[in-house]
C-alpha cells in the first residue's frame, strides 16, 4: 500500500474551543497538549536509543500516560506493547524477554516487580517534557507491527499477537462504520493491556475526531455516576460488568449523551442483556472478535433490530465463515469452526512461524472457537475448540494452571476446568490428587503459596477438588467432561474452596 497514512497518526483535532481531547482521573489534556506531549516523551524514547523497528512497553495501570506511551512509539516507527500491571515477576519478564522490548515505562511499583530486567526501565513520574522537540514524520508503511498484545497460548506459552498499522486502521474505518461514530465521548473501564480497550475506547473515537476519558477500573457503586457526570456517549465493557451493574439497588439516574453500550470478551445471557437494558434505559450491542482479528468480526447493528444471542453479523470489510471437516463451509444453521477474513487480521505471531502457520490459512484466521451462521448471516456462538476458560473478559488457559499446579512435589495429578459462575462468566477449578497420601490441607497450603507466587490474581483457581486419581478416557488422557459432569451434578463434597469470587466490590 502505497503513501499509507494510518488515521491513528493523524488523529482529529478534537473540539475546536480547545477543550479536553483526552483525560483520567487525574489530569486532562487538549488536542495541543497532547501533541506536545507525544512529541516530548518521543524525544525522550530516542534519548533512550528507540528507534524504528524497536519495542516500547508500559507497565502501568489505567492512566493517560499509556496512551501518550503508544503515541510517542509510532512517532518513532517503534511498536508498543503494554503489559499487565497485575502479572507476576516472571510472566512480565517473559513478555519482555520474548518481545525484545529496549525499554519499559513504569511506575514505581513496576520498576520494583521487574528490577534486573535486561530492558532500560523509565519512570513515568521523572519524565519531563522537553519544550519544542522536533520529529521527523516516521511513515510507517502498512505492513509494520504497531501494537504487540500477548495472548496465552494452548501450550501456556504466551504468545505475542503482530497487529499492524494497517490492522488497526481498518479495524477503527470498520467500528466507526458499523457503530456510525461522531463527534463521541468514550468511557474507558476496561484495563489498557486490552486490544478492546485500545481500539474501541481509544483509537476508534480519537480517529474520529471525538474524545476519551480513562477510569483507573471499574466499580459497580460509582461507574455509573461516572458515566452521567463525564457526559459520555458510549462505553465498552464485559458481561460480568453488566450483570453486577444490574443487581445494583437503588434509583437509575439518566445519562441522556448515551448511546450505547458495547458488551464483548465472553457469552453475555439474552436475559441479562434485557436487564439491562430495562432498567438503565440504553442499548447493549454485543459483538464477538478476538486479539487476533484486532478486536472485532462481529457485531448486532447500532438501529434496527438486534438479536438477544447473536453476536450479529460480520462487521464492514470484514468476512465470516463456518468451515466444517475438510475446511469445507457448513451450510447455515450448521456448527463449525468460525473463521474470519479481512484486513483486520493480524499478520501473525511474534517469532512463532509453526503457530501462525496453524491459524492463518490464505487470508483466514482460523479462531478456534465453534459458531453457526443463519440464511441471513448472523453469527451465534456455539462453544470454544480451544480450552479456554474466560473470566470476567480476562482469558485463562488451564494447562498454564496446570503446569504450576503439577510441579509442586505434593500434586500426583491434577485437571483445571472452568466452573460457571453468575457474575464473572466462568471460574478456573482444580482437581488435584495428592502424591503420597498427602494430607489434603497440606496440599492445599503448599498450593496456595505456588500459584500465589507463580500466577496473577484472576489465573488463581478458585477452589481444589481433591480426588484418589483423576477419571480417564479410553485411550488415557484425563476426562475433563466427567469432570465438569461432576461439578454440575455437586458433587464436590471434597472441594476446598481458597478464594470465592468478591461479589462484594468490583474494582
Amino acid at each position: 500500500m502505497e503513501n499509507f497514512r494510518p488515521v491513528h497518526l493523524h488523529w482529529a483535532p478534537g473540539p475546536q474551543n480547545g477543550g479536553t481531547l483526552i483525560r483520567d482521573e487525574h489530569r486532562a489534556l487538549s488536542s495541543d497538549e497532547f501533541a506536545a506531549e507525544v512529541a516530548g516523551l518521543a524525544f525522550m524514547f530516542v534519548q533512550q536509543g528507540i528507534g524504528r523497528g524497536d519495542v516500547v512497553a508500559t507497565m502501568l495501570p489505567n492512566r493517560l500516560d499509556i496512551v501518550v506511551a503508544m503515541f510517542a512509539a509510532w512517532r518513532l516507527g517503534a511498536a508498543f506493547m503494554p503489559i499487565n500491571p497485575d502479572l507476576t515477576r516472571n510472566e512480565a519478564l517473559y513478555q519482555i524477554e520474548d518481545s525484545g522490548s529496549r525499554l519499559v515505562l513504569v511506575d514505581a511499583r513496576a520498576a520494583n516487580h521487574i528490577a534486573g530486567t535486561k530492558a532500560a526501565l523509565l519512570s513515568v513520574d521523572a519524565c519531563l517534557v522537553p519544550s519544542g522537540a522536533v520529529l521527523p514524520d516516521p511513515g510507517v508503511a502498512a505492513h509494520e507491527t504497531a501494537l504487540l498484545i500477548y495472548t496465552s497460548g494452548t501450550t501456556g506459552r504466551p504468545k505475542g499477537v503482530m497487529l499492524s498499522h494497517g490492522n488497526i486502521d481498518a479495524m477503527t474505518r470498520s467500528i466507526h462504520a458499523a457503530l456510525a461514530m461522531r463527534d463521541e465521548l468514550s468511557l474507558l473501564v476496561l484495563p489498557l493491556f486490552h486490544v478492546n480497550a485500545l481500539l474501541v475506547s481509544i483509537l476508534a473515537p480519537l480517529a474520529a475526531g471525538g474524545r476519551a476519558h480513562i477510569l483507573k477500573g471499574f466499580d459497580r457503586h460509582s461507574f455509573w455516576q461516572s458515566i452521567c457526570r463525564s457526559g459520555a456517549t458510549y462505553f465498552s465493557g464485559v458481561p460480568a460488568m453488566y450483570l453486577l451493574l444490574s443487581g445494583e439497588q437503588g434509583e437509575v439516574a439518566r445519562a441522556p449523551r448515551l448511546r450505547f453500550a458495547i458488551c464483548g470478551a465472553a457469552p453475555m445471557p439474552a436475559g441479562a442483556i434485557a436487564a439491562f437494558e430495562g432498567r438503565y434505559g440504553v442499548p447493549v450491542i454485543e459483538g464477538y472478535g478476538l486479539t487476533e482479528s484486532t478486536v472485532g468480526a462481529a457485531l448486532n447493528p447500532l438501529e434496527g433490530p438486534r438479536r438477544p444471542g447473536s453476536v450479529g453479523k460480520a462487521m464492514p470489510g470484514i468476512e465470516i465463515a463456518i468451515m466444517g471437516t475438510g475446511n469445507r463451509r457448513c451450510p447455515p444453521g450448521r456448527v463449525g469452526e468460525i473463521w474470519v477474513r479481512g484486513p483486520n487480521v493480524m499478520t501473525g505471531y511474534l517469532q512463532r512461524p509453526e503457530e501462525t502457520a496453524e491459524v492463518l490459512t490464505d487470508g483466514w484466521l482460523r479462531t478456534g472457537d465453534l459458531g453457526r451462521l443463519d440464511f441471513e448471516g448472523w453469527l451465534t456462538i456455539a462453544g470454544r475448540k480451544k480450552d479456554l476458560i474466560i473470566r470476567g473478559g480476562e482469558n485463562i488457559y488451564p494447562s498454564e494452571l496446570e503446569q504450576v499446579i503439577a510441579a509442586t512435589d505434593l500434586v500426583a495429578e491434577v485437571a483445571v476446568i472452568g466452573r460457571s459462575d453468575d457474575v464473572m462468566g466462568e471460574v478456573p477449578v482444580a482437581f488435584v490428587a495428592a502424591a503420597n497420601g498427602a494430607a489434603a490441607d497440606d496440599v492445599r497450603r503448599r498450593l496456595e503459596a505456588d500459584v500465589e507466587r507463580h500466577l496473577a490474581r484472576f489465573k488463581r483457581p478458585v477452589a481444589y477438588h481433591f480426588l484418589d486419581s483423576l477419571p480417564r478416557n479410553a485411550i488415557g488422557k484425563v476426562d475433563k467432561l466427567a469432570l465438569k459432569r461432576r461439578l454440575e451434578g455437586s458433587q464436590t463434597a471434597d472441594a476446598i474452596t481458597i478464594m470465592r469470587p468478591n461479589r462484594g466490590r468490583s474494582s
